[in-house]
């Protein structure tokens, strides 16, 4: 047998694939018995946090600068032109550099669009996602589904992907409220 032969045959990127007991999505392999859930639901940023999290860290920027501004303005004036003076203009410049970071990385969460995702989730930690139209989406959970009771299902499909650089940024998944009750520990671990 050549290597070539040997290697495994892994679908295309753009492909969600059930075959021989195996879901594949983008290139990432799940066996069907450790799937414990496949769902559809919209992908929303967080705007709201995003945005608070620019407000406590561009204020506390800004209470630099401001600080900054004043112990130059008042080192400047007191002993002249010194040494320092270079300083904080680059602490300065430093700070401006930053709070225009703070507002680029909070402006592509607020502008940020919803998603429709499928979401694929394992026994273990790990979760795939794809992207497409929403009645597409929830035709393919239902093709998985019977994939999972039928032992010689196969099938293809076309899916997008999803690129997501901070997951942090997202709501994920369901949310429990807990009104009322008595005795309530949160998470134990």
């Amino acid at each position: 047998m050549t290597p070539a032969a040997a290697a495994p045959r892994i679908p295309p990127q753009g492909t969600l694939v059930i075959s021989k007991r195996l879901l594949w999505v983008r290139g990432a392999a799940y066996p069907l018995e450790n799937i414990v859930r496949v769902y559809t639901f919209e992908l929303t940023p967080r705007r709201g946090a995003a945005f608070t999290r620019f407000l406590k860290r561009g204020g506390a920027t800004l209470i630099f600068l401001l600080l900054l501004t004043w112990f130059s303005d008042t080192s400047r004036s007191s002993y002249g032109s010194s040494d320092s003076d270079g300083l904080a203009d680059f602490l300065l410049a430093v700070g401006v550099v930053v709070l225009t970071y703070f507002a680029g990385e909070m402006a592509s969460v607020v502008f940020a669009r919803s998603h429709p995702v499928l979401a694929v989730e394992t026994n273990g930690r790990s979760t795939a996602l794809v992207t497409g139209e929403i009645g597409y989406l929830n035709g393919l959970v239902y093709a998985i589904a019977e994939a999972i009771d039928l032992p010689d299902a196969e099938f293809h499909a076309t899916v997008t992907s999803l690129s997501i650089t901070n997951y942090g940024d997202y709501h994920f998944g369901d949310t429990a409220n807990i009104y009322g009750g008595s005795g309530h520990t949160g998470v134990v671990k």
